[in-house]
């Protein structure tokens, strides 16, 4: 599904500002802004650099200030939000914006037509900026570059300071600055004809996004020089921002390279699909190292990798997509941070000491190695590498671990302390947990099944009879349990909380995976009891809400400052990524017949709009609970992008792959 926007798009303020473009390098750095030019995020910019991959990200080239000079007129390309006006319009000269494979300009100004690329180099801190004159070009064409730094932290904001050191270093094609100690150098190579001091604060950006979500929203970034190229015909000016020295020759190479990479991930899933291969291009923005591993980024701009998330996308990130190698370093790095029975919640964006404030990650660890196994039959690796770390997670939910979690005598998982939040809906705003959820949550009692009866069928592959006896005593209480428990005649549904004597009768979307999680407890009327009022609550064209509307305590709107949005987050608001789950549940209690299937892909179908109206070529983290469901949070979501490919490949279409 090519991206496109036409210039009845790009020339319109509100449409432009609304279309994010990302690109991502493998390390967790990236570079991105709105198709107007104009940074609405503190997390926007050209060179966001990640120095302990995927963590420690610096912003350190924020953007490049571009006026196209002709004949002495000048026109001036970038765009700014300042107070009380935009400044420059450039966007009024954007002819179109598109995805091929990576961000591509096209304005019309004095007569001529510019391109301009960007894209990050794979494995690097590094973004190329390109501009090409198109057409008939006068003799006197220059293009003016002035680059604006900020070298700070990519939650925080940069302002006016005398800290700052404003020297630069020249040298024959590259200039590099380092303002701030304790931050890489920023090498800038480029094909300039002459190079100029400044030494300018540009004062007073303000980000809009930022100011709608209640944070510090204005930013004050340095101009250290000026940057003059000739621009004749067929002629390039080229901007090499990196951590690393390049010679500006290299941008050819580096192109092609990321063109031939890019190309070889679309086309390992075998569809015509269009939207299958955009959300193919989407999942691979998500990969990341992690020490001489790999991992999964959670959403763009702002999270890291995180234990649920990563196992939750993984099926979806990388085996549907035939990158089975991938996989297996993703859960060899979490198996290693594996500690008393759990995987952590998640790694800290500076690299301190990882978080393990979660009750699902580790069951999702064993999901996502049946669903290795289902791709790849590889169980000589399994055995070898992941078993005792599965062992070692039974054996302390059985003994008891942090935060309250162990089995309990009806062979349940009890989970929580006051003031934790260790399930999924995790909000917690001013010490207060939104949605506590403390006892027997129904998803994590699913999952919890599903979990022994993966170990249960590892134990007997691998004639480990103690474990497979133990694994079948275990998954008969369990399910005798839960169906005593859990079942809701008046609702016609489960339970979202069992604690003791209560129960909370919530509707949410969590009891879907008593039915969508391949060891399933409930008979198969109760399933479809289950689904029907799923489907009358909760769903909507973007996903599943996180609450009926029926409820006192829905919110339909996730807007306002962090309180009003952490309160929101769980209590209406709309998750793409709940749809996967979903529609394999339709389709385990319907069949999966052609009309079913049909069913799905009805579904599925405002996502291929919507792959052009928010973040470019991705799946938003949430939207609205209300029409018309805003999207809202991340522009780029890791699960939001996994489980629609997921469902897309293998419960719709049905296409065999080939693990590798």
């Amino acid at each position: 599904m090519s991206v496109r926007l036409d210039h009845a798009i790009c020339s319109s303020l509100a449409d432009a500002l609304q279309r994010e473009w990302l690109e991502t390098n493998g390390l967790g750095g990236y570079a991105s802004s709105t198709v107007a030019g104009a940074h609405t995020r503190r997390y926007h910019g050209l060179l966001m650099a990640a120095t302990q991959p995927p963590a420690g990200r610096v912003l350190l080239l924020s953007k490049l200030e571009e006026t196209l000079v002709i004949g002495g007129h000048r026109f001036e390309l970038s765009a700014n939000n300042y107070p009380g006006a935009v400044h420059p319009r450039g966007f009024e000269y954007l002819q179109g914006f598109r995805l091929d494979p990576f961000p591509v300009f096209t304005f019309r100004a004095g007569g001529v037509e510019l391109e301009k690329r960007v894209f990050m180099v794979h494995g690097e801190n590094t973004t190329v900026v390109e501009y090409e004159l198109r057409g008939l070009v006068p003799s006197d064409c220059r293009i003016e570059l002035r680059p604006l730094i900020a070298f700070r932290d990519f939650h925080a904001t940069t302002h006016r300071n005398d800290a700052l050191d404003p020297a630069f270093v020249r040298g024959p094609g590259i200039v590099s600055v380092a303002p701030y100690p304790g931050l890489p150098r920023l090498y800038l190579a480029h094909n300039a004809e002459l190079i100029e001091d400044s030494g300018v604060w540009y004062e007073n950006f303000e980000f809009d996004r930022e100011r709608e979500r209640g944070l510090d929203y204005r930013e004050d970034l340095f101009n250290p020089f000026i940057a003059t190229f000739p621009l004749p015909a067929g002629g390039r000016a080229v901007v090499i921002a990196s951590t690393q020295v390049h010679d500006v020759s290299d941008a050819p190479r580096l192109r092609q390279m990321e063109i031939q990479r890019r190309a070889a991930v679309r086309t390992a899933v075998p569809t015509a699909d269009p939207l299958v291969k955009t959300l193919v291009a989407a999942a691979d923005q998500f990969l990341v190292e992690r020490g001489n591993l790999q991992s999964i980024i959670a959403g763009y701009h702002w999270f890291a990798d995180w234990g649920r998330d990563t196992m939750i996308a993984l099926p979806g990130l990388t085996l549907v997509t035939g990158r089975a190698k991938v996989a297996k370093n993703i859960l060899l790095a979490f198996a290693r941070s594996a500690d008393q029975g759990m995987l952590p919640n998640r790694f800290p964006d500076a690299g301190e000491t990882p978080e393990y404030n979660t009750v699902d990650a580790s069951l999702w660890f064993f999901e996502a190695v049946r669903a290795l196994l289902k791709h790849t039959g590889d169980s000589v690796f399994v055995r070898e590498n992941l078993y005792e770390t599965l062992r070692e997670i039974l054996a302390w939910h059985l003994r008891g671990t942090r935060y309250g979690i162990r089995v309990d005598d009806d062979c349940l998982l009890l989970s929580g302390e006051p003031g934790v939040q260790l399930t999924w809906m995790d909000a917690k705003t001013d010490g207060h947990v939104v949605t506590p959820r403390q006892g027997k949550p129904v998803e994590i009692q699913a999952l919890w099944y599903n979990a022994v009866r993966v170990m249960q069928e590892l134990a007997r592959e691998f004639g480990d009879t103690q474990m497979h006896g133990l694994c079948m005593e275990l998954s008969a209480r369990a399910r005798d349990s839960f169906n005593r428990l859990f079942w809701n005649e008046a609702a016609g549904c489960l339970f979202d909380v069992i604690d003791g004597g209560a129960r909370d009768p919530s509707i949410r979307p969590n009891q879907v995976f008593a039915v969508s999680l391949p060891y399933s407890m409930l008979p198969a009327e109760k399933a479809r009891r289950v689904l029907n009022v799923v489907e009358r609550e909760l769903i909507t064209p973007y996903g599943l809400r996180t609450l009926s509307p029926r409820d006192r305590r829905y919110l339909g709107r996730y807007e306002g400052g962090p309180r009003s949005r952490d309160s929101a987050y769980h209590q209406g608001t709309v998750w793409p990524w709940l749809l996967g789950p979903f529609i394999t549940a339709y389709l385990t209690v319907h069949g999966r017949t052609p009309s079913a299937q049909r069913q799905a892909a009805r579904w599925i179908e405002p996502f291929r709009s919507h792959v052009n109206s928010a973040g470019l070529g991705q799946i938003s983290e949430i939207f609205d609970g209300d029409p018309p469901h805003q999207a809202r949070g991340c522009i780029a979501q890791a699960w939001s992008v996994a489980e629609l490919l997921r469902v897309l490949v293998e419960e719709i279409k049905s296409i065999p792959l080939e693990g590798v």
